[in-house]
């Protein structure tokens, strides 16, 4: 009996943020079906369910917080600094023994991290398996942030407020408040500290990145001359190289698919500030009004915990159900790409989390842009003023009739006419780089022929 010989195997490093473990298994789906085994090393915290994954191995990383730890937004940033100190001698005594392992388990060809997860890059060193770097985020989010941590270190006084719309020299068309960090307030250390560790490649041979070079040519084209010693492999979008598959570590509600179907086409606004953005009562007030005034039929995500000092919607206006009649619909979590393609939606109001703008823009979707933090408010800027497929909501606590007129510019105005018109052409665009022979295509053959170059070395 012939012995069948292990395949190759790529150990994915994933992040525990449901905006990072999505694309992160949807990474390791696109090298499985190129004949790479793949193992998906994760915290307990968050962790995916591997009975939706079959084909994959999973290894829990134990991150040892203390109980009761506080797992909310608010503290985040302890939160990746913990995983990051205590998940890596998990990790190298796992690898160590698969190393010894080889011949049954499959020659471990290289470590792919999550940007975030960066203390892979020393187990992978340690143990002289190359690691290469998985970037959530799209390339201008990179270039901005490399140069307003440059800005802040020479910087001695704070930006005047008069400043922020001023635009930030060598990155058109973002201005000083569209940065991470835009330099009119102190950055905490701690930011500071974690920033500085998402713009270094250390000893990893590569990005990876959920991006296209139709979508970003210039920025990319960028970061290439400054990190020449790694080689770039823009395959996305990600969601679109590989079979529809809920990845979600929420529970959906698919009740509101029966809903749009009862609802015209193109008519319904559909509301989802992603999975980690908090707001206040007030803000969740003025945006139910502005939605309601605004007359147009919407589908409306709101996470439990979500709004600060309540449960859910019990703060909702005591008649705005009367007002809406039943021109609305509100859920704890939806199957998002399903909803961005029904017929009904004709516009998608989005935190510009990266994820959700590249759904937005491969559904044909006018956004309108309400960023909150990180790179959003850098993707909102590029959807409003360099694609122009999105109208930008400068502040989050914008009134009732700033929304309205918003929403009503989108969907029924000629502006909205032409922002869904450049959304088409540019789905039209993302749709060819995708498709066999494609630039996203080809960087994953090209991709997944240098992983296998990297196990002869």
């Amino acid at each position: 009996m012939a012995i069948t010989k292990a395949k190759n195997r790529v150990i994915l490093v994933a992040c525990p943020l449901e905006g990072h473990m999505t694309p992160m298994i949807q990474l390791g789906s696109m090298l499985h079906s190129k004949g790479f085994s793949i193992t998906v090393a994760h915290t307990e915290f968050n962790s995916p369910n591997p009975q939706n994954h079959p084909d994959f191995t999973f290894l829990k990383l134990p991150e040892n917080l203390a109980a009761g730890t506080d797992t909310s937004f608010f503290n985040l940033l302890p939160i990746l600094f913990a995983i990051n100190n205590n998940c890596k001698d998990a990790l190298h005594n796992y690898l160590d023994r698969m190393m010894k392992n080889q011949e049954n388990e499959g020659t471990v060809a290289c470590v792919i991290y999550d940007t975030l997860m960066y203390f892979a890059d020393s187990v992978a060193f340690e143990l002289k398996i190359p690691s290469l770097i998985f970037r959530n985020t799209n390339a201008a989010y990179l270039r901005s942030l490399r140069v307003n941590l440059q800005l802040y270190n020479e910087k001695t006084d704070l930006l005047p407020a008069s400043r922020l719309l001023d635009p930030v020299p060598g990155l058109d068309p973002l201005r000083f408040r569209d940065l991470p960090n835009p330099l009119d307030v102190p950055v905490p250390e701690i930011v500071m500290q974690f920033q500085v560790n998402l713009i270094e490649t250390r000893s990893s041979l590569a990005y990876i990145w959920n991006t296209s070079d139709e979508l970003e040519d210039s920025d990319l084209t960028d970061l290439k001359q400054h990190y020449q010693q790694v080689k770039f492999f823009s395959i996305g979008p990600f969601h679109k190289m590989v079979p529809p598959k809920s990845t979600t570590l929420l529970e959906e509600d698919k009740t509101c698919i029966d809903w749009l179907n009862k609802q015209a086409e193109n008519s319904v606004v559909y509301i989802s500030l992603g999975s980690l953005a908090m707001m206040d009562g007030k803000d969740l007030i003025e945006m139910a009004w502005g939605l309601a005034n605004s007359k147009q039929p919407f589908l409306w995500v709101i996470r439990p915990g979500s709004i600060k000092g309540s449960k859910w919607i019990e703060n909702l206006p005591e008649d705005f159900e009367e007002k809406i009649e039943n021109r609305g619909r509100i859920v704890k979590w939806a199957p998002q790409r399903e909803v961005l393609s029904h017929k009904a939606v004709g516009a998608f109001w989005s935190h510009c989390g990266w994820n959700s703008t590249l759904e937005g823009i491969c559904e044909g979707l006018p956004i309108i842009c309400r960023p909150i933090f990180a790179d959003q408010k850098v993707n909102a800027r590029y959807l409003s003023h360099v694609w122009k497929m999105g109208i930008l909501l400068e502040n989050f606590s914008e009134n009732r009739e700033t929304i309205e007129k918003c929403i009503r510019k989108v969907m029924v105005d000629e502006e909205g006419k032409e922002m869904r018109k450049n959304a088409l052409n540019l789905k039209g665009k993302l749709d060819a780089c995708v498709s066999h022979g494609g630039t996203s295509s080809k960087s994953l053959n090209d991709l997944s022929d240098f992983i296998h170059s990297l196990t002869t070395k």
